[in-house]
């Protein structure tokens, strides 16, 4: 069976790489770690003997609706910094949020944040009353970080060229949402389980 185990980083046979320059998520260190013939003793194990898969399945609900709630804080910001630049941003005489095809693209995300809320909430509740519900944060993981990409895209679009310019965050939101794709299971495999557990 699977095993978990605490290893201190000074174990004999541990090494950690140098810190990896990504392409988003600057403030979180992320790096390599390799284990070559290391030792561990027995009192370092985490859970029974043979119980790590059902350890990990036990938390994948918990992480993947946090995943949902990070991407939906990133969401809300697209969102709210679309808005004030829309409402600021003149062209041919009117504030761009005055054209429907602006309205389009912060009623969507508008839409995407308030479901994301709700599946989230939902995973959350389960959560928080001891019911299983893997298949609901795997949703609301699933849709949620989609969602999150989707108004980081839009966000691009609606401050234009200013949205390259590393002085505005849309170029932040639209790096850093990369990153909630993969956290708690990438969407090529949510997908087929998703899929399965509504009966395919």
């Amino acid at each position: 069976g699977l095993n978990f185990f605490f290893i201190p980083r000074d174990t004999s046979g541990v090494s950690v790489s140098k810190l990896f320059d990504t392409l988003g998520t600057k403030t979180t260190k992320i790096s390599e770690v390799s284990f070559n013939n290391c030792r561990i003793p027995p009192e370092y194990g985490l859970g029974k003997e043979g119980q790590g898969l059902t350890n990990l399945l036990s938390i994948l609900s918990e992480i993947r609706t946090m995943t949902a709630a990070l991407a939906i804080g990133l969401l809300r910001a697209a969102l709210d910094d679309s808005i004030r630049y829309a409402q600021e941003r003149a062209q041919f005489g009117n504030t761009i949020g005055k054209y429907q095809l602006i309205q389009a693209k912060i009623a969507n995300m508008a839409v995407d944040l308030e479901a994301s809320n709700l599946l989230t909430y939902r995973a959350s509740h389960l959560i928080d009353d001891k019911t299983e519900c893997l298949k609901e944060a795997t949703m609301a993981k699933y849709f949620a970080t989609e969602a999150a990409c989707r108004a980081a895209d839009e966000a691009t679009r609606i401050f234009g060229a200013y949205a390259y310019s590393m002085e505005y965050s849309p170029q932040r939101y639209y790096r850093d949402n990369r990153f909630l794709l993969y956290g708690g299971g990438a969407h090529e495999i949510l997908q087929p389980n998703i899929a399965k557990w509504v009966g395919l």
